[in-house]
């Protein structure tokens, strides 16, 4: 008998410490977003020397990065009370999407009371949403919500089968109208899960549409890295650390092979398969490869987005001359005509002069095109919101 209750001492000890563990992670709440748009971070580390928590709603530093210097985000201390429980409160707080981390005894790490999280090329951060105004559009709404399907499709240019992320508008399941489309490319070191994860795309257009300020439309989101068949860990690469600049970024490939995409979007989807209903739009290097396919295939789309694109084109290894005749080719965009060239950027990206004299090429062209220029730099604070901007000017009859 005594061996039996030693036994479950022992047991019902395990158990404790077990139930202990399980919920010692939920004691704090953070973060908090209070009534006044403040926000509270809190971490319990009783051990810790210093916890500073850093993120984009912190004022931003110069930083160092294979783009040269961009916008990083700051740091602020946090103060530990007598419990071990280390906190820090904002000042108000614009509505808007936010990440940030800590870093703990100068160990960045994520918020262990947080389990929403973004990867942005191999960094991982934790999320929060201040409601109101722009930020709204971010937020799972009561609406009607469209469908994200996760399909392959052969690219035949290419000789492998790739992933691609597409976007159907409420009720495209039961419906038998045809759609418009929107090619939306993603930045150097994203992927076919960027828009997603990051631009809030699925939200955006579930919130337009619902009030009427955007056209039911499948937006479709490849993979802009020719060498991927898919996202880090989501293809038969499986799982290794995600590089900023993959190979073949930029060559032309990936101009070359996408009417593959188009091929596959217009056979396997009710979609309205003319120049007047397909935009392309793309941040940094997918603006790159909206500014080049657009005019390797002048005729093919009526309105594009370039927002903070990188510009000039790189060594041309496609095989096709995707780069050649620049100036030709884009005078024969013109002369097709277009509906909208739109160009966006922040006064502080590090593309800013770029886009500069891109628009001076185009402005000795007499070639027209809508110019939106904002606060800040290469950041998706940006890149939602010229998203969210462009939508609400396409397809409109």
């Amino acid at each position: 008998m005594k061996k039996y209750i030693v036994i479950a001492l022992l047991c019902l000890t395990g158990l404790v410490q077990a139930q202990e563990a399980l919920f010692s992670g939920q004691q704090v709440s953070s973060p908090q977003v209070n009534d006044d748009k403040t926000v509270t971070f809190r971490l319990s580390a009783p051990q810790a020397d210093t916890v500073q928590v850093t993120g984009d709603f912190l004022p931003s530093v110069k930083v160092d990065t294979p783009m040269g210097k961009v916008d990083g985000p700051g740091k602020a201390l946090l103060t530990k009370n007598e419990e071990g429980v280390w906190s820090f409160t904002t000042s108000v707080l614009a509505p808007e999407l936010y990440n940030y981390a800590f870093i703990i005894d100068g160990f960045k790490t994520t918020d262990p009371a947080n389990p929403f999280l973004i990867r942005d090329v191999a960094s991982v951060t934790n999320i929060f949403i201040v409601p109101g105004e722009q930020a709204d559009l971010y937020r799972v709404q009561d609406v009607p919500h469209g469908t994200v399907a996760s399909r392959w499709y052969d690219a035949k240019t290419l000789g492998f089968d790739r992933k691609i992320s597409i976007y159907t508008p409420p009720g495209y399941e039961s419906a038998t109208a045809e759609y418009p489309v929107l090619y939306l490319l993603h930045g150097a070191g994203g992927d076919e899960e960027a828009w997603l994860s990051l631009g809030r795309t699925a939200q955006i257009m579930d919130n337009l549409i619902a009030q009427g300020k955007a056209q039911p439309m499948i937006v479709v989101m490849p993979n802009g890295n020719v060498g991927q068949d898919a996202a880090p860990g989501a293809g038969s690469d499986g799982y290794y650390t995600p590089q900023f600049m993959t190979p073949e970024t930029m060559n032309g490939k990936y101009e070359a092979q996408f009417k593959d995409i188009i091929s596959f979007v217009e056979s396997n989807y009710r979609v309205k398969a003319d120049k007047a209903h397909r935009a392309i739009a793309g941040l940094s290097m997918g603006g790159y490869h909206s500014l080049h396919i657009s005019r390797y295939y002048p005729n093919t789309f009526d309105y594009v987005g370039l927002f903070s694109a990188a510009i000039m084109a790189r060594e041309d290894k496609s095989g096709a001359g995707v780069y050649d005749n620049f100036e030709e080719t884009l005078k024969t965009q013109k002369d097709n005509g277009y509906q909208l060239y739109c160009i966006a950027i922040g006064k502080t990206d590090f593309l800013y002069d770029a886009n500069t004299a891109f628009r001076k090429q185009l402005d000795q062209m007499d070639m027209p095109y809508e110019y939106t220029e904002s606060e800040g730099g290469h950041i998706w604070r940006n890149w939602r919101v010229y998203l969210s901007e462009f939508v609400q000017l396409l397809f409109e009859d």
